[in-house]
């Protein structure tokens, strides 16, 4: 079987994402330690069996940032996917997918930014900070492009 073949044939991930906006609604990002070249992204993850989405991206979130001061601002109705470069595919989630469907939330972050902690148990980010919306494209690793601009859309309808 072609390697093309084989990736066509794997499943997508089934996985979550966090739009946190502050009160200025700037968007927060962090920038990967797998990838510490000037790509961000905003915090995102798999979704465990029985979890429902929320959930999972509120788990997510926490795990990532620290933060747990959020308030649901909109859930985004369709879900979005990416396909991973074929140099990542069989290397990243043990090759068992070739990208992820996402489920998408864009909450408003109601705390203090010393609740910000990256430096987690097991830590995904090297760094991290606040972007205006209209950045949001212009941060992202290629392959998420178009996930990141049917957010900026998404993000754009809110805060209109």
């Amino acid at each position: 079987m072609s390697k093309e073949k084989k990736i066509k044939e794997l499943p997508y991930r089934n996985g979550v994402g966090i739009v946190v906006l502050n009160d200025k609604n700037e968007i927060f990002v962090a920038k990967r330690i797998d990838n510490p070249k000037n790509f961000w992204q905003m915090p995102q993850g798999g979704v465990d069996k029985d979890e429902n989405y929320y959930d999972a991206a509120l788990r997510e979130l926490k795990e990532e940032t620290s933060i747990v001061s959020v308030k649901l601002i909109k859930e985004i109705e369709k879900k979005l996917t990416y396909i991973l470069p074929d140099d990542l595919i069989g290397i990243i989630w043990k090759g068992k997918f070739k990208g992820q469907i996402q489920k998408w939330f864009i909450v408003r972050f109601i705390g203090n930014e010393s609740e910000i902690n990256i430096n987690t148990k097991n830590p995904e980010f090297l760094d991290w900070k606040w972007i205006n919306l209209e950045d949001l494209t212009k941060i992202a690793v290629n392959f998420k492009f178009n996930v990141y601009k049917n957010l900026k859309e998404e993000i754009s309808k809110i805060l209109s």
